[in-house]
């Protein structure tokens, strides 16, 4: 018998590459203007700000195929392509030179924005939270083993909407690393294993259409299309 006065809500997770096994979520973070040119068009100067971060809920992580809702209470969705790190350790305080110790895996995802809802938000003072952690923000691609892939690098990174291409960089052009992001961001919370980051987008990030087509992926990582779903009534 449950101890739970409900129904005990499903572990959020997500696929793991040519497996039938899957990856449970903690919690998602997401890592803002981190590709310099990213933050130059969001008009920031990228030399001068550390990293920071805002989160989505667990469950805002779908797979990145198929159909995808276009979500409500938005006529301006953007798309920011993102390199998508799961940990398989955690810890405080985390040593940059250790913190690729603590990678599980790798993916590719999607991290959609209202950003005319964001718009608002930031000229009236107020959090973003619903501009960015709705239902099925964090689109996903299968995760892939660091062990079977490594640590990506210099990979190329590009998204591509209805076969034209809108975002492309190299994960080289990251501000900072993925070890600096993790020894960061591990200095503000504690890491734990399922914990999932979304690492930046590169320039180029622009308004996703219901009936869209978009196409992604980070080279040798995972790549992926979907459609996305009518604007609802």
């Amino acid at each position: 018998m449950s101890d739970y006065v409900i129904t005990q809500p499903a572990v959020p997770s997500v696929a793991v590459s040519h497996s039938s096994a899957r990856f449970p979520i903690r919690r998602v973070f997401c890592v803002g203007r981190n590709y310099a040119a990213h933050a130059r068009e969001m008009g920031k100067d990228p030399d001068r700000e550390p990293p920071f971060f805002f989160t989505k809920p667990a469950d805002a992580v779908i797979p990145a195929s198929g159909t995808v809702p276009y979500p409500s209470a938005t006529n301006d969705l953007h798309h920011e392509i993102e390199l998508v790190v799961a940990l398989g350790g955690g810890g405080a305080n985390v040593d940059p030179g250790n913190a690729l110790d603590l990678v599980w895996g790798y993916g590719v995802g999607i991290d959609l924005t209202r950003r005319d809802m964001q718009a608002v938000a930031k000229d009236m003072g107020r959090p973003w939270d619903m501009a960015k952690g709705f239902d099925a923000s964090a689109p996903c691609t299968p995760l892939v083993p660091a062990s079977t892939l490594g640590h990506p690098a210099g990979n190329a990174i590009w998204l591509d909407v209805n076969g034209a291409r809108k975002q492309e960089g190299t994960l080289d052009e990251l501000i900072w690393t993925i070890p600096e992001i993790i020894a960061a961001l591990s200095r503000l919370v504690t890491l734990a294993p399922g914990d999932l980051i979304y690492t930046g987008t590169p320039a180029g990030v622009g308004q996703i259409r219901p009936g869209d087509t978009v196409s992604g992926g980070v080279d040798g990582v995972a790549t992926f299309t979907l459609v996305f779903g009518p604007q609802p009534a």
